[in-house]
């Protein structure tokens, strides 16, 4: 009974991912974790920090991510509106789509949430992304998306052998 209260849990688990291509990097994660909780938003869980290129342009410095599990009394949309204040209170500028940037907090899962009104859950490119699957298949192997029902494991290994070598844990 207690491994499947703990997959339950896990299964209603909001994961956030971080992400940084300037500056301190791991510095700027670091600041981003700290507001986080200074906004009442739990971190339960954090991966390992993963250095992967720049993308759509490998020729931007290299991102530094991880994935956080975190827990939040926040609906989506407040919770989004925190992330994007964090981002810009450390810095970030508005600037052109996929630009290097101080910080990046993404929503990638809110409990299994679906939407495409406001908001867009699951984050509509997570499963595509080595960044954010396999710091995310690191603090949870038993993920599933919540659009395919594909189980984490599946979606690494879809990713082009490339995507997967082309990571490494910092």
């Amino acid at each position: 009974m207690l491994k499947q209260d703990i997959l339950e849990n896990q299964a209603r688990s909001i994961y956030l991912g971080i992400g940084s291509n300037l500056g301190n990097r791991k510095a700027y994660i670091e600041k981003a974790k700290s507001k986080l909780i200074q906004e009442n938003i739990n971190i339960l869980k954090s991966s390992s920090y993963y250095e992967s290129l720049s993308w759509p342009n490998p020729k931007n410095p290299k991102f530094l991510n991880i994935v956080v599990s975190v827990s939040t009394s926040l609906k989506p949309l407040k919770l989004l509106e925190k992330c994007k204040n964090i981002e810009i209170n450390l810095g970030r500028k508005k600037t052109y789509k996929n630009s290097p940037r101080v910080c990046d907090v993404d929503i990638l899962d809110y409990k299994k949430l679906q939407t495409i009104s406001e908001i867009f859950l699951p984050h509509p490119r997570m499963h595509n992304r080595n960044f954010v699957l396999l710091p995310l298949f690191e603090i949870n192997k038993h993920w599933r998306h919540p659009v395919t029902n594909r189980h984490i494991k599946s979606l690494v290994l879809s990713l082009p052998n490339k995507d997967i070598t082309s990571i490494k844990q910092f």
